[in-house]
């Protein structure tokens, strides 16, 4: 028997910047500041680990530099998947990444997630 493919498109896809963003318990996480789709083939940089030009274990995102903002093996994994960045809560709140694989479903202009605030990556 074969496996049933998705009828709809990825739920990462149907995400615009602007839209909220609440956990698996229904609770507002924020506002999507930034969509990434994934790309499977993304590279890993490589580069000098130490002195001018180095990387110090960052793994860029080619279209932003920096993006996204967390340990290199997570960032490694959210370039290949893809991710949403959430802007943090309060005047000195740290933003949120959600990896694609995360995202429930989304509902006109609400992201839905599979998983509570507490299990989202903070930036670094």
């Amino acid at each position: 028997m074969t496996p049933a493919l998705p009828t709809g498109p990825d739920p990462i896809a149907q995400v615009t910047t602007g839209m909220h963003v609440v956990d698996a318990a229904g609770d507002e996480i924020g506002t999507v500041i930034r969509v990434r789709v994934g790309d499977p083939n993304a590279a890993v940089a490589q580069g000098p680990t130490i002195g001018a030009g180095s990387l110090e274990g960052r793994v860029p995102d080619p279209e932003t530099g920096d993006e996204p903002e967390v340990p290199p093996d997570i960032a490694a994994r959210m370039l290949r998947s893809g991710y949403l960045k959430v802007d943090g809560e309060g005047l000195f709140g740290r933003d949120l990444y959600v990896e694609a694989d995360q995202i429930a479903k989304v509902n006109q202009d609400v992201v839905e997630l599979t998983v509570m605030k507490s299990r989202l990556t903070r930036e670094e």
